[in-house]
Parts: C-alpha cells; structure tokens; sequence
C-alpha cells in the first residue's frame, strides 16, 4: 500500500498552514482506500456465476447442427389424359429437400460474462427471471423494434449485421436478434406483381402465387400446426395429382421416421413442452421465372425464413428462438397447353433449414435448447453457421455432417 502522508513525514521546510496540511492528508487517504482493489459484491458474484453456468449449458445442451443430406424421393406421375396441349407437362418431383438442423451456441452468454465486471446491474436486466431493475432489450433494441425494415426485394449481398445486446424474454422475445426489425406473421408473405411470363396468362400466374403463399402460411403459421395438429389445410392445397408426394407426407405426419420426418415440410413443436412467446417474424420474397426451353410453364420460387420465440410450457420468462428456412418451388402452366389443378399447387421442389433444435432426427418436431435444461446429442462439428444469413441459396447438402453450430439466434 502506499505511504500515506503523515506528520512525520512532513518536509521541514514547508510552509503550508496547519489548516491546508490536514486537509491534504484527510483527502489522500480518501483516495487511496477509493483505489484500492475491492472484493466483487455478493450479488455481483450471483450474475457471474449464473451468466457461467448459463454458458456451461448452453454448450452442452446445445451448438449443434444436423441435416440429413440430399434426398431425391419418387417422382410422381400424371395419370392418363393430364396432357390437353401440344407439349407435354413434364411431371415435377421434388428433385431434393432437405432438413438441415442447427443448434445455437453460447455467444451473448460469453460476452455477457466481461459486462458483468463492468457494471453488474446492466448484466442483471438481461437475465431471464428479472434478477435486476428491469428485463428485456436495450434502449437500442427497442428503437430497433420501431423501425421495421424494408421489404426484401432481391437476394440480399450479406447477413444483416449484429443486432444490439440483449436475452430475450417473454417481454421482449427478439432482444438480441436481427428479427426485432422484421415483419410478423403471413403480412410478410408479399405476393410480387402478377404479369404473364413465357406464355402462362397474368390470372395463372397470379392464382398460383396465391396458393404458394397460402401453403407456406399453412405450413409454417397457422398456430395448431405450430402445436403438431394435423396440417390439413396444407395438404389440401398440394395438387392431388401428386400422389405418392402427398402419401409420403402423409406416412411421415402418421410415423415420422429418419428419412421421411415432416418437419422437412411442416414447422412443428411440442404443446407439452414448448409454446409461442410471441409473434412469428418472416422475411423472404416471391419471385416469378421462365422455364427455359418450355412455353406455357412458368416456376414460382418462395425463400422465407420464419423466427419462433419459444418458452416452456408452464412458466419461466426464458425465451429460445428457433429460426426455419423454407424454399419452395411451385409450378404454373398456360391452362391452354396444360391442364392445371384449379386451386392446387404442384411443388416440385422443396429445402429446408431448421436452426436450433437438438440433433434427433425421426420424432416429427422442433426441440428448441434451453439454458435451463441440458441434454446430451452429437457433439458438434463444423464451421458455424448464420441462420440470419439470407444472401446464399439454399441448396441441398453435399455433405455427411449431422451435427453443428450457429453462430446466434
């Protein structure tokens, strides 16, 4: 410690009246007990090691990622007389889909633990539960919240950027996530103007747009298949010239297995464990294409990707995100050279992405990971990944990876 000034020590020549010196002395020692090294308090102790042990879940019960590959199912065929014109309809086929499935790893947890030496009641707000003054986001997450972003219009050049600090919570469930900015539930869904395109009339064009919408509202939206119900309104909508597509679907809503799980086409979690924390976010766009080579045809190509806050069922204020991707590619044909499903749509390609969720494959559902509770899986491998990151296509796995990271959600 340092020597504090005392009369002892008092330089002989000084001049400096009694009053002066005393308060000089009164004033360093102030100081340096002000400077000296303090023990953290006792709650500041609690958030660290509730910020370490959320950490240590976090890796444990989640970083993982899992996609089952590229698949290349049946393809279907039109039964007698389908062809009224000159051409005939080629029959689509899902040329592949995939469920590519990534779990997220403990970054905001890692960050949080330097803000709390810093200042403990800050990183206190953050937790789930309200141990400080108040929960939820950042006066920058909330001014992110009031303004919503712009349409997505083309593919974009990069993955948007960070979005300011925060835990989600019931309260504010996209604390933290590029998300807060977007646009919720089937509004997000915009249909793109409907034109005639290679030979396939203006109305075609504009009924199949509509349907592709609504079966991805169906699929991915309506809350009772959000809670694993039967996706009637979906199935409904595919054209029942897809036979064995839709008996495939079918199988795998009946007893989901491995190869065949209808989380691939159907966002669907637990009732028992899980239930929405708020609002689905959505961002993606429509696009409307040529089939080159072939008049009278037209494709339909949907990319959207869907972000579900999650909680546990009977309480608790923690909220997990689970981010899916969806690209869809739907066919549109000039009802003068084609006979067309009037009301129906005709999928012929289908990838997704589930981002957060354990790394089971078979059991039919999302399982979103929870600081709170840990399970144990395939350890993770791989680069990380951003489930935010829109400006790639989303292609069929290449791969033998089962099991990896993202880098938020």
């Amino acid at each position: 410690m340092a020597e504090q000034p005392s009369e002892e020590n008092r330089p002989e020549s000084s001049s400096l009246p009694d009053d002066v010196w005393e308060k000089f002395v009164q004033d360093s020692e102030r100081d340096i007990r002000a400077s000296a090294p303090k023990e953290p308090s006792a709650r500041a102790r609690m958030v660290t090691e509730r910020l370490r042990a959320m950490d240590e879940a976090q890796a444990e019960a989640a970083g993982k990622r899992r996609w089952n590959g590229k698949r290349r199912p049946a393809q279907p065929t039109r039964p007698e007389g389908w062809r009224t014109g000159p051409a005939l309809q080629e029959t689509g086929g899902r040329s592949s889909r995939r469920r590519r499935v990534w779990s997220a790893v403990g970054v905001v947890v890692a960050a949080a633990l330097a803000v709390v030496a810093v200042n403990p009641s800050a990183a206190l707000s953050w937790l789930p539960g309200g141990l400080g003054e108040g929960s939820g986001t950042s006066d920058g997450a909330q001014a992110a919240d009031a303004t919503p972003l712009a349409p997505e219009t083309a593919r974009p050049s990069a993955a948007p950027s960070d979005a300011p600090a925060g835990i989600p919570t019931r309260e504010k469930p996209f604390a933290g996530s590029p998300a807060a900015r977007w646009e919720a539930g089937a509004d997000a869904i915009r249909l793109p103007e409907a034109k005639a395109v290679n030979g396939v009339p203006a109305a075609r064009i504009r009924a199949v747009l509509k349907g592709t919408k609504e079966f991805l509202v169906a699929s991915n939206l309506d809350p009772a298949v959000l809670r694993g119900e039967h996706p009637k309104k979906a199935l409904d909508l595919v054209d029942p010239a897809e036979k064995e597509y839709l008996a495939e679907l079918r199988a795998a809503l009946r007893e989901p297995t491995v190869k065949n799980d209808p989380v691939w086409t159907f966002t669907r979690f637990d009732p028992e464990e899980v239930e929405l924390a708020g609002d689905v976010r959505v961002r993606g766009r429509m696009t409307v294409e040529a089939v080159k080579g072939t008049a009278g045809k037209a494709v339909i190509k949907a990319d959207y990707t869907f972000v579900y806050p999650m909680a546990r069922v009977g309480g608790g204020d923690e909220v997990s995100r689970s981010i899916v991707r969806r690209s869809v590619e739907v066919e549109a044909v000039d009802p003068a050279r084609f006979q067309a499903g009037e009301g129906h749509i005709w999928i012929t390609d289908l990838n997704s992405e589930i981002s957060n969720d354990d790394c089971r494959e078979g059991d039919g559902l999302i399982r979103p990971g929870f600081f709170t509770h840990r399970e144990t899986g395939p350890e993770p491998s791989g680069k990380a990944h951003d489930p935010y990151d829109r400006s790639k296509e989303l292609k069929p796995a290449e791969d033998d990876e089962d099991c990896g990271v993202v880098s938020r959600t």
